[in-house]
Protein backbone atom coordinates (compact mmCIF):
# COMPACT_ATOMS: atom_id res chain seq x y z
CA UNK A 1 0.00 0.00 0.00
CA UNK A 2 1.56 3.59 -0.83
CA UNK A 3 1.36 5.96 2.35
CA UNK A 4 -0.82 8.84 1.47
CA UNK A 5 1.19 12.05 -0.09
CA UNK A 6 1.28 15.78 0.92
CA UNK A 7 1.86 18.67 -1.19
CA UNK A 8 5.11 20.46 0.23
CA UNK A 9 5.55 24.89 -0.45
CA UNK A 10 8.09 23.10 -3.74
CA UNK A 11 5.47 21.65 -5.43
CA UNK A 12 6.98 18.24 -4.31
CA UNK A 13 4.66 15.59 -2.40
CA UNK A 14 6.26 13.93 0.65
CA UNK A 15 5.23 11.27 2.60
CA UNK A 16 2.61 11.05 5.47
CA UNK A 17 4.29 9.30 8.69
CA UNK A 18 2.02 6.31 9.01
CA UNK A 19 1.06 5.01 12.79
CA UNK A 20 1.33 1.53 13.17
CA UNK A 21 -0.77 -0.68 15.70
CA UNK A 22 1.48 -2.96 15.61
CA UNK A 23 2.58 -4.49 19.88
CA UNK A 24 6.02 -2.83 21.07
CA UNK A 25 9.59 -5.67 20.36
CA UNK A 26 10.08 -4.96 24.12
CA UNK A 27 9.56 -7.64 26.57
CA UNK A 28 8.06 -6.61 29.62
CA UNK A 29 9.36 -10.05 31.16
CA UNK A 30 12.79 -8.76 33.82
CA UNK A 31 14.18 -12.61 33.25
CA UNK A 32 14.57 -11.31 29.37
CA UNK A 33 17.16 -8.77 30.99
CA UNK A 34 18.80 -11.12 33.08
CA UNK A 35 19.95 -13.25 30.70
CA UNK A 36 22.54 -10.45 29.11
CA UNK A 37 23.95 -10.68 32.41
CA UNK A 38 24.48 -14.48 32.81
CA UNK A 39 27.96 -14.41 30.57
CA UNK A 40 29.70 -11.85 32.79
CA UNK A 41 27.99 -13.13 36.07
CA UNK A 42 29.21 -16.90 34.82
CA UNK A 43 32.89 -15.46 34.10
CA UNK A 44 32.81 -14.15 37.77
CA UNK A 45 31.86 -16.50 39.10
CA UNK A 46 34.59 -19.09 37.94
CA UNK A 47 37.23 -16.30 38.00
CA UNK A 48 36.91 -14.34 40.98
CA UNK A 49 34.46 -15.78 43.05
CA UNK A 50 35.08 -19.99 43.14
CA UNK A 51 39.04 -19.15 43.29
CA UNK A 52 37.84 -16.60 46.80
CA UNK A 53 36.02 -19.72 48.23
CA UNK A 54 38.40 -22.10 47.23
CA UNK A 55 41.42 -20.63 48.94
CA UNK A 56 39.09 -19.57 52.18
CA UNK A 57 38.66 -23.18 52.08
CA UNK A 58 42.15 -24.30 51.78
CA UNK A 59 43.18 -21.52 54.21
CA UNK A 60 41.26 -24.06 56.82
CA UNK A 61 43.08 -26.97 56.24
CA UNK A 62 46.63 -28.47 56.43
CA UNK A 63 46.97 -28.92 52.83
CA UNK A 64 50.93 -29.37 51.67
CA UNK A 65 52.18 -30.19 48.42
CA UNK A 66 54.49 -32.50 50.26
CA UNK A 67 51.99 -34.31 52.64
CA UNK A 68 49.67 -36.98 50.98
CA UNK A 69 46.81 -36.58 52.61
CA UNK A 70 44.85 -33.03 54.04
CA UNK A 71 42.67 -32.52 57.20
CA UNK A 72 40.43 -29.55 58.49
CA UNK A 73 42.18 -27.79 61.04
CA UNK A 74 39.82 -25.18 61.13
CA UNK A 75 41.39 -21.67 61.89
CA UNK A 76 44.38 -22.75 63.45
CA UNK A 77 46.23 -21.11 60.41
CA UNK A 78 45.21 -17.59 61.46
CA UNK A 79 45.86 -18.47 64.83
CA UNK A 80 49.37 -19.40 63.84
CA UNK A 81 49.62 -15.50 61.91
CA UNK A 82 49.45 -13.94 64.48
CA UNK A 83 52.61 -15.48 66.81
CA UNK A 84 54.64 -16.33 63.78
CA UNK A 85 57.74 -13.45 64.21
CA UNK A 86 58.04 -14.02 60.10
CA UNK A 87 54.57 -12.87 59.51
CA UNK A 88 55.04 -9.91 61.94
CA UNK A 89 57.81 -9.02 60.29
CA UNK A 90 56.20 -9.17 56.99
CA UNK A 91 53.40 -7.27 58.03
CA UNK A 92 55.57 -4.12 59.13
CA UNK A 93 58.09 -4.12 56.61
CA UNK A 94 54.70 -3.94 53.96
CA UNK A 95 53.46 -1.14 56.32
CA UNK A 96 56.41 0.47 55.72
CA UNK A 97 56.23 0.25 51.70
CA UNK A 98 53.42 0.82 51.59
CA UNK A 99 53.48 4.51 53.34
CA UNK A 100 56.25 5.06 51.31
CA UNK A 101 54.49 4.12 48.41
CA UNK A 102 51.60 6.36 49.36
CA UNK A 103 53.30 9.92 50.56
CA UNK A 104 56.09 10.00 48.46
CA UNK A 105 54.67 9.37 44.60
CA UNK A 106 51.77 12.03 45.58
CA UNK A 107 53.44 14.43 47.44
CA UNK A 108 56.13 14.08 44.32
CA UNK A 109 53.31 14.05 41.85
CA UNK A 110 51.24 16.83 43.29
CA UNK A 111 53.96 19.20 43.19
CA UNK A 112 54.95 18.12 39.49
CA UNK A 113 51.38 18.81 38.15
CA UNK A 114 51.47 22.55 39.54
CA UNK A 115 54.54 23.12 37.77
CA UNK A 116 53.80 21.57 34.89
CA UNK A 117 50.31 22.91 33.91
CA UNK A 118 51.12 25.54 31.64
CA UNK A 119 50.25 25.69 27.89
CA UNK A 120 53.28 25.13 25.66
CA UNK A 121 55.07 22.26 23.86
CA UNK A 122 58.00 22.22 26.44
CA UNK A 123 55.58 21.50 29.19
CA UNK A 124 53.47 18.42 27.27
CA UNK A 125 56.89 17.21 26.61
CA UNK A 126 57.61 16.62 30.27
CA UNK A 127 54.38 15.23 31.30
CA UNK A 128 55.39 12.19 28.52
CA UNK A 129 58.85 11.72 30.35
CA UNK A 130 57.23 11.52 33.64
CA UNK A 131 55.18 9.37 32.43
CA UNK A 132 57.19 6.94 30.87
CA UNK A 133 58.14 4.76 33.99
CA UNK A 134 54.70 3.71 34.12
CA UNK A 135 54.31 2.18 31.39
CA UNK A 136 57.71 -0.19 31.82
CA UNK A 137 57.01 -3.40 33.59
CA UNK A 138 57.65 -3.33 37.33
CA UNK A 139 60.40 -6.16 36.95
CA UNK A 140 62.31 -4.27 34.50
CA UNK A 141 61.91 -1.10 36.13
CA UNK A 142 63.30 -3.34 39.31
CA UNK A 143 66.24 -5.01 36.81
CA UNK A 144 67.05 -1.18 36.13
CA UNK A 145 67.72 -0.11 39.20
CA UNK A 146 69.12 -3.45 40.91
CA UNK A 147 71.74 -2.88 38.38
CA UNK A 148 72.37 1.02 39.69
CA UNK A 149 72.25 0.23 43.12
CA UNK A 150 74.14 -2.93 43.62
CA UNK A 151 77.15 -2.77 45.62
CA UNK A 152 79.66 -2.14 42.82
CA UNK A 153 76.66 -0.20 40.46
CA UNK A 154 76.80 2.90 38.65
CA UNK A 155 75.66 4.85 42.22
CA UNK A 156 78.80 4.17 44.23
CA UNK A 157 80.77 3.86 41.62
CA UNK A 158 79.93 7.36 41.20
CA UNK A 159 80.31 8.24 44.65
CA UNK A 160 83.59 6.60 44.85
CA UNK A 161 84.77 9.12 42.35
CA UNK A 162 83.37 11.85 44.02
CA UNK A 163 85.18 10.71 47.03
CA UNK A 164 83.22 8.50 49.17
CA UNK A 165 85.42 5.56 50.49
CA UNK A 166 82.76 3.36 51.60
CA UNK A 167 79.84 4.03 50.04
CA UNK A 168 76.59 2.61 51.10
CA UNK A 169 74.99 -0.56 50.86
CA UNK A 170 72.05 0.30 49.45
CA UNK A 171 70.72 -3.59 48.83
CA UNK A 172 72.58 -5.01 51.15
CA UNK A 173 72.61 -3.32 53.95
CA UNK A 174 69.68 -4.49 56.15
CA UNK A 175 68.24 -1.07 57.45
CA UNK A 176 68.36 0.06 53.69
CA UNK A 177 67.45 -1.99 51.32
CA UNK A 178 63.91 -1.97 52.29
CA UNK A 179 63.80 1.81 51.94
CA UNK A 180 65.80 1.21 48.63
CA UNK A 181 62.75 -1.41 47.52
CA UNK A 182 60.04 1.78 48.72
CA UNK A 183 62.19 4.80 46.89
CA UNK A 184 61.70 2.38 43.37
CA UNK A 185 58.20 2.12 44.21
CA UNK A 186 57.57 5.23 44.78
CA UNK A 187 59.77 6.55 41.47
CA UNK A 188 57.62 4.48 39.48
CA UNK A 189 54.40 6.01 40.68
CA UNK A 190 55.06 9.55 40.44
CA UNK A 191 53.90 9.46 36.79
CA UNK A 192 50.44 8.05 37.66
CA UNK A 193 50.35 10.79 40.29
CA UNK A 194 51.17 13.54 37.99
CA UNK A 195 48.24 12.49 35.18
CA UNK A 196 46.20 12.53 37.69
CA UNK A 197 46.78 15.64 39.70
CA UNK A 198 47.02 17.47 36.20
CA UNK A 199 43.54 16.35 35.49
CA UNK A 200 42.41 17.55 39.07
CA UNK A 201 43.89 20.65 38.54
CA UNK A 202 42.48 21.74 34.86
CA UNK A 203 39.04 20.84 35.91
CA UNK A 204 39.27 23.60 38.21
CA UNK A 205 37.02 26.85 37.12
CA UNK A 206 39.75 29.09 36.41
CA UNK A 207 37.22 31.94 37.08
CA UNK A 208 37.51 31.13 41.17
CA UNK A 209 40.81 31.39 41.10
CA UNK A 210 41.01 34.59 39.42
CA UNK A 211 37.92 36.07 41.28
CA UNK A 212 40.33 35.09 44.36
CA UNK A 213 43.25 37.09 42.69
CA UNK A 214 41.37 39.79 42.58
CA UNK A 215 40.23 39.64 45.90
CA UNK A 216 43.93 40.11 46.98
CA UNK A 217 44.25 36.02 47.86
CA UNK A 218 48.22 35.01 47.44
CA UNK A 219 49.10 31.80 45.58
CA UNK A 220 49.42 30.17 49.10
CA UNK A 221 45.58 30.92 50.12
CA UNK A 222 44.36 30.05 46.46
CA UNK A 223 45.69 26.85 46.86
CA UNK A 224 44.49 25.92 50.16
CA UNK A 225 41.29 27.68 50.01
CA UNK A 226 40.30 26.47 46.33
CA UNK A 227 42.80 24.18 44.83
CA UNK A 228 43.42 21.79 47.92
CA UNK A 229 39.64 21.50 48.40
CA UNK A 230 38.65 20.76 45.01
CA UNK A 231 41.60 18.40 44.25
CA UNK A 232 39.47 15.96 47.07
CA UNK A 233 38.84 13.22 44.32
CA UNK A 234 41.99 13.31 42.49
CA UNK A 235 43.67 12.47 45.96
CA UNK A 236 40.61 9.93 46.95
CA UNK A 237 41.87 7.98 43.96
CA UNK A 238 45.46 8.33 44.11
CA UNK A 239 45.31 7.13 47.82
CA UNK A 240 43.38 4.26 47.33
CA UNK A 241 45.16 3.15 44.58
CA UNK A 242 48.39 3.60 46.46
CA UNK A 243 47.27 1.78 49.18
CA UNK A 244 46.23 -1.27 47.45
CA UNK A 245 49.66 -1.21 45.12
CA UNK A 246 51.27 -1.07 48.65
CA UNK A 247 50.05 -4.31 49.89
CA UNK A 248 50.47 -5.99 46.79
CA UNK A 249 54.28 -5.37 46.47
CA UNK A 250 56.06 -8.26 45.00
CA UNK A 251 58.06 -8.18 42.17
CA UNK A 252 60.21 -5.02 43.11
CA UNK A 253 60.86 -7.56 45.91
CA UNK A 254 61.81 -10.96 44.29
CA UNK A 255 63.78 -9.14 41.46
CA UNK A 256 65.82 -6.80 43.38
CA UNK A 257 66.22 -8.66 47.14
CA UNK A 258 64.29 -11.94 47.14
CA UNK A 259 63.69 -11.34 50.62
CA UNK A 260 66.70 -10.53 51.87
CA UNK A 261 69.58 -9.42 52.45
CA UNK A 262 68.94 -11.92 55.22
CA UNK A 263 66.03 -13.50 56.22
CA UNK A 264 62.83 -11.28 55.52
CA UNK A 265 64.40 -8.01 55.68
CA UNK A 266 62.46 -6.71 52.61
CA UNK A 267 59.68 -9.66 52.58
CA UNK A 268 56.37 -8.23 51.82
CA UNK A 269 52.64 -9.62 52.23
CA UNK A 270 52.80 -10.67 48.38
CA UNK A 271 55.89 -12.05 48.60
CA UNK A 272 55.30 -13.62 51.44
CA UNK A 273 51.98 -15.15 50.36
CA UNK A 274 54.11 -17.01 47.79
CA UNK A 275 56.87 -18.52 49.30
CA UNK A 276 54.90 -20.12 51.92
CA UNK A 277 51.97 -21.46 49.77
CA UNK A 278 54.49 -22.39 46.48
CA UNK A 279 58.47 -22.53 47.67
CA UNK A 280 57.74 -24.13 50.17
CA UNK A 281 54.45 -26.16 49.59
CA UNK A 282 52.03 -25.35 52.55
CA UNK A 283 49.56 -24.07 50.64
CA UNK A 284 47.08 -24.17 53.31
CA UNK A 285 49.17 -21.53 55.55
CA UNK A 286 49.62 -19.55 52.25
CA UNK A 287 45.68 -19.63 51.67
CA UNK A 288 45.59 -18.19 55.33
CA UNK A 289 48.23 -15.31 54.79
CA UNK A 290 46.51 -14.31 51.35
CA UNK A 291 42.97 -14.00 53.36
CA UNK A 292 44.62 -11.81 55.74
CA UNK A 293 45.90 -9.61 52.98
CA UNK A 294 42.76 -9.53 51.19
CA UNK A 295 40.95 -8.71 54.33
CA UNK A 296 43.32 -5.64 54.86
CA UNK A 297 43.05 -4.52 51.32
CA UNK A 298 39.12 -4.73 51.68
CA UNK A 299 38.88 -2.65 54.92
CA UNK A 300 41.74 -0.27 54.44
CA UNK A 301 40.22 0.69 51.26
CA UNK A 302 36.74 0.89 51.92
CA UNK A 303 37.86 2.84 54.90
CA UNK A 304 39.99 5.42 53.27
CA UNK A 305 37.22 5.64 50.50
CA UNK A 306 34.90 6.97 53.31
CA UNK A 307 37.06 8.96 54.87
CA UNK A 308 38.79 10.81 52.23
CA UNK A 309 35.02 11.59 50.56
CA UNK A 310 34.22 13.28 53.59
CA UNK A 311 36.15 16.07 52.71
CA UNK A 312 35.24 15.97 48.33
CA UNK A 313 33.58 19.28 47.28
CA UNK A 314 30.95 19.10 44.88
CA UNK A 315 31.12 22.26 42.63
Amino acid sequence: MVPPMAPSPLGESIPLMQTSSKRRLIPRNPLYFLLFAVPGAVLFAVFVLWPLLAAFASSLTNENFYRVTTSFVWFDNYGRLFTDPAFLQTLRNTVVLTLVGVIVPNALGLGIAILLDRVGWAFNAMRAVFFVPVVLSSVVVAVIWQQMLKDDGLINSALKSLGVANPPGWLSNPTLALYSVGWIVAWQGVGVCVIIYLAGLQSIPKELLEAAAIDGAGRIRRFSAITWPLLAPSVTIMTVLSLIGGFKIYDQVKVMTNGGPGVGTTSTLAFDVVQTGIDTGAVGYGAAKAAIMFLIIAGISLLSLRVMRNREVDL
